[in-house]
């Protein structure tokens, strides 16, 4: 426990919430600086606002898990499409005390009608268009986030809960001023979120997104948060939050005058009061694996992050990446994240037994897959996963390759002056979730459960990621933690769907095999291989010489024109002296926001 006699009197609502006046009442937008470097405490996100928030409670005396949460609640009002009370998350906690590494299981859960066929259309026989499952009251689980964020100020914070969540309210009392990227977020859902009463009213006033340098302001869920803060988190799984989630999820909140088209029925969901109330935050092991005499902590199922990078890191270490060109470093970089993907596909999924997680991060079978890697060809795409015994050497052939949609998630990285460090990477799923806000609570609902396979992909074998009741769909979320001689010498995490393990681990490599400094290695562009024919790239990334390196490998490198930004990482390096250095994404998404308690002179 490292409840330290801060005194909730030194770290009272006042402190937590001041705040400079701007146009209209809202909040003046801080000032936003990608990188920081100084000592105290850092916290790093993808919003100014939550990571002044997460900065005025380390400064006040809380420590990473009171600054975390404070944070994660306020990206609820300032990065709603992305996360939210609505959503579930992972969260990764360095405990400076006692030197472990804890998680926290906030996935959402299905309800006890999910089964097998959900997502299937009883009357074709076929899956559902994403689309169709998405904006849905059938994608909708049961929310783990607020389950998270009063697990883990019980276990390990200073502060209360009804503490934790007064920024958050201040923010959506006062309002914040709406930038591009939250305005073009509005844009890109007005179809889908034109459907619904609720979320129409918040998010379309006059039945337009709210315009750039407006002020926007969320009173319900000021409200619904002052509800939290009140009664604690039970108001949610056992109070009268729940009959609202449930209510909304049955009977979706249909405009009678919908702005925009929508091509597919609005399917209703099985959501009872009884599911809400079954939720429990979990708390398994993290998973652990070495790289370069440096140890890894993720998180286990049913995230695939702390699985597939570790994996993927072990493969890497049996090559030496600092002796090789920058192409050949990207090729095995590559080419151990299509393997790792193929076991993860496979093996990997809520309830996956701990001796199968081992397995897949042994350096054992490390090796085998490893011998896979041509360093003068690309493999053919997707790759066979490995078989677990260990019995064979080098298998080649073909698999079915599935991947995680979730795009609308966001990553936060705090430090507290004692060493105590926090990873956490929170969703609603898509960006906007499933599009249906609860009425009169001003919260988006996610649509986590469209992370399930529709339809098994993994031909003859078991897949391990079907939906079924209370279950947990398969995460690629992977707040990683890496320790040096048992402190921690750098964490990190992103948002960005399937890409997010590829992110992850490309920012590792960048940083400690490449020789960039922790901001470059956030900044540099991005390749994706997921285990199929074509590696997703950004623009950027093909303008760098080891395109046409890795082209003449083999490699078909791709740009998503429609989701062309891979990621948006934040993260904190250790550095020498107590110093610290926070970083976050100096352009994508906006531009993410790094402070430090103390700056550096």
């Amino acid at each position: 426990m490292l409840r330290r006699p801060l005194a909730l009197a030194i770290l009272t609502t006042a402190a937590l919430v001041a705040a400079p006046a701007g146009p209209a009442g809202a909040s003046a937008p801080p000032p936003a600086s990608p990188v920081a470097v100084g000592f105290g405490g850092a916290v790093a996100t993808v919003d100014a606002d939550a990571t002044r928030t997460g900065i005025e409670v380390l400064r006040a005396g809380g420590n990473a898990v009171d600054a975390a949460v404070a944070a994660a609640a306020t990206l609820g009002v300032t990065e709603p499409f992305s996360s939210g009370i609505g959503g579930g998350g992972f969260f990764v906690f360095y405990d400076a005390r006692s030197h472990t590494v804890h998680t926290i299981d906030g996935r959402e859960m299905a309800p006890a009608s999910m089964d097998v066929n959900a997502f299937v259309n009883p009357a074709t026989g076929q899956p559902y268009a994403f689309q169709e499952a998405r904006v849905s009251g059938i994608s909708v689980g049961v929310p783990g986030s607020p389950a998270t964020w009063a697990a883990a100020l019980h276990r390990w914070g200073t502060i209360s809960f009804r503490q934790a969540l007064q920024p958050a309210i201040r923010t959506a009392q006062r309002g914040f001023l709406v930038d591009a990227t939250f305005n073009s977020q509005v844009a890109g859902n007005r179809d889908a979120f034109g459907q619904f009463s609720s979320t129409s009213a918040l998010y379309l006033p006059g039945g337009q997104p709210p315009a750039v340098g407006s002020t926007f302001r969320n009173p319900d869920l000021a409200r619904t948060y002052q509800l939290l803060a009140r009664e604690g988190v039970g108001a949610l799984y056992h109070g009268p939050l729940a009959g609202d989630i449930a209510d909304t999820v049955q009977h979706p909140p249909l405009s009678p005058t919908p702005i925009g088209t929508w091509a597919f029925p609005i399917r209703p969901g099985g959501m009872t009061t009884a599911d809400v109330a079954r939720y429990q935050a979990r708390f398994p092991a993290p998973t652990h694996s070495r790289y370069r005499g440096l140890d890894v902590y993720g998180m286990p199922t049913p995230s695939s992050g702390g699985t597939a990078v570790g994996e993927a890191l072990n493969i890497l270490e049996n090559f030496d990446l600092r002796a090789m060109t920058r192409t050949q470093a990207e090729h095995h970089y590559l080419e151990a994240s299509a393997l790792a993907f193929a076991d993860r596909n496979r093996y990997v999924g809520d309830g996956t037994p701990r001796a199968v997680l081992d397995e897949l991060l042994s350096d054992r079978f490390a090796k085998q897959r490893a011998c896979l890697i041509d360093p003068t060809k690309a493999l053919p795409k997707p790759v066979d996963p490995g078989p677990l015994d260990l019995s064979g050497s080098c298998p080649t052939g073909t698999a079915a390759a599935a991947g995680s949609t979730e795009q609308s998630t966001t990553n936060l990285t705090v430090v507290d002056r004692w060493g105590n460090v926090v990873e956490y990477t929170l969703t609603i799923e898509q960006t906007g979730g499933n599009a249906m806000v609860v009425p009169g609570r001003g919260f988006l609902l996610n649509n986590e459960l469209t992370d399930f396979n529709f339809t098994p992909t993994q031909g003859s074998a078991p897949d391990p990621n079907l939906p079924a009741p209370f279950k947990r769909p398969r995460s690629s979320m992977s707040p990683t933690i890496l320790l040096k001689n048992g402190k921690p010498l750098l964490a990190t995490g992103s948002p960005g769907g399937a890409t997010i393990i590829t992110t992850v681990l490309q920012i590792l490599m960048n940083r400690l095999d490449l020789g960039m400094s922790l901001p470059d290695a956030i900044a540099y562009p991005r390749a994706s291989q997921r285990n199929s024919p074509t590696t997703q790239v950004e623009p950027a990334f093909l303008a760098l010489p080891e395109a046409a390196g890795l082209t003449a490998l083999g490699h078909v490198l791709a740009v998503n024109t429609t989701a062309p930004e891979i990621g948006a990482a934040t993260g904190v390096e250790f550095l020498r002296g107590g110093e610290l250095l926070a970083a976050a994404e100096p352009v994508r998404r906006g531009g993410g926001s790094a402070a430090v308690v103390k700056p550096a002179r």
